[in-house]
Order: C-alpha cells, then structure tokens, then sequence
C-alpha cells in the first residue's frame, strides 16, 4: 500500500482477511493473459503488499519485483519468499526508486485510492511510463467508486476467520466516511470473537486511512495524460465486463 501513512496496515492482520488460495487461483488467467503480451518478463507489482502476487508472478516464470511503501508488509513478503526481489517505495517515487526497463507492471489490490492527491497520480503514472519497456502492459485493480460514490457506501460485508482454541475467531470491520470530492476516511478494524467470555468482542486494532475514490472517467483521463493507451476495461478480476454498479474496476492499458 502507499500513502501518507505507508504502515497503516503493518498494525493490522489485515491480509488475513482474504482467502488468498482462492483469489489467486481466480485472478490468475486474467493476469496470464495480460502479461502474455510483455515485451520481456520483467514485471513490477505495485503496492505489492506481503507478496501474494509477487510470489504468483515469479511462480508462472516471469522475474518480478515487489514494490510497497510499508516495511512491515515487506518484511512479511521477505520472511515468506527470502529471494525475493521487493524494494521500499511509494508509488509516487517509482521515477526514483527504480532504474531497470520493465516489461509489465500489475497495481491491484485497491492500491491506487492512497494517492490522494491529483499530483501523486500523474507523479506515479508518468514515473511508471517512464520505467516500462514501449507496448509494454499495465493492469490495475482497484475497488468500483463510481458506484461507491454514487450510493454514499460507509461499510463492506464482515469477514469472520474462524480461529482454534480459546483465541477465538478474527473479525473484520471495514467502515468509510465520505468527505466530498471523492476523499474518505477508511476505517478498517480487527477485532477478536470469543462468545461466552468476559469479553466476547474485544478490538485487537483499528486504525484510519485516507483514500481517494477515483472514478473510471479520471483513472483513464491520467493515464493518457502519460502516456499510456486504454485497451480495456472490466468489473471484477475474472473478466467481466465493466458497469457502474461492478463490484471493481480493472483497467488495462499499454504503454505508448
């Protein structure tokens, strides 16, 4: 994740929330099929997190680095793939951070909102078009705020992971508060489950984080601004084609 507050997540078992085996068994043939058309098989993962798909990429045979603002994120990824390649960057300073022509480049993960400002977007996408070989593809994931905007959505549905033994089950709460012009407040929490104690809800961590809910219409207007050609746009990681009401937007764009 990049932002104002890279370690934001690093105080929470935020990652646990998602079924990783799952995910990336579905996002798989999506990113195959973008990635086949690289130029080389040198790939950047942006906001790469504790590498889930850092690992999934070098697995499939491509050579990718991992890119994240968040120390304790990569200090995970490190721990879980110690030859790893993964460097400490907000996506901002990736003109600076990185050196090597690239042949791909994948953001996903909701990872573009933390750039909340208009400047930090171009800064990154003019950095990236700079770093990436010509023809070269980018995928970028993040959540559908067009539709989040448009209904004023304040919560996503509870994740419970059920635990074993008296530490009882984890619990994840995700609220936002809308501000105007796109900017929320993020609130994601981490709280313990154990019915028939003292404290059968007790919160582990919570912390807040300011994101930006950039539209299809602005995400797109950007990249051509730097550069780059918009080739495709869906609503989930699986393919389906875009809509206002799609749970995600997943743009695909090449680099002119």
């Amino acid at each position: 994740m990049s932002g104002s507050e890279p370690d934001a997540y690093g105080r929470l078992a935020y990652r646990g929330l998602i079924a990783w085996p799952e995910r990336l068994q579905r996002e798989a043939p999506l990113l195959q099929r973008v990635l086949a058309g690289a130029p080389s098989p040198r790939v950047l993962d942006l906001g790469c997190g504790s590498g889930e798909h850092t690992r999934l990429l070098t697995a499939l045979g491509f050579e990718v680095t991992g890119v994240d603002a968040s120390a304790s994120q990569l200090e995970a990824a490190r721990e879980a793939d110690p030859r790893g390649r993964y460097v400490q960057a907000s996506l901002a300073e990736l003109g600076e951070a990185l050196q090597a022509s690239q042949g791909a480049a994948i953001c996903v993960g909701n990872t573009l909102p933390h750039l909340c400002e208009e400047a930090e977007v171009r800064a990154f996408f003019s950095g990236l078009a700079g770093r990436l070989a010509p023809g070269a593809p980018l995928l970028l994931q993040l959540l559908n705020y067009d539709r989040i905007l448009a209904r004023g959505e304040r919560t996503f549905p509870v994740v419970l992971r059920p635990g074993e033994g008296e530490g009882g089950d984890t619990v994840f709460l995700r609220l936002m508060t809308h501000h105007g012009n796109g900017r929320l407040t993020f609130t994601p929490a981490h709280l313990r489950y154990r019915p028939g104690t003292a404290t059968p809800l007790e919160l582990v961590a919570a912390h807040d984080v300011a994101l930006r809910g950039w539209r299809r219409a602005e995400i797109e207007a950007l990249l051509r601004a730097a550069g780059f050609t918009v080739s495709e746009t869906l609503g989930t990681m699986t393919g389906e084609a875009w809509s206002p009401t799609s749970s995600d937007l997943v743009i695909l764009a090449r680099r002119g």
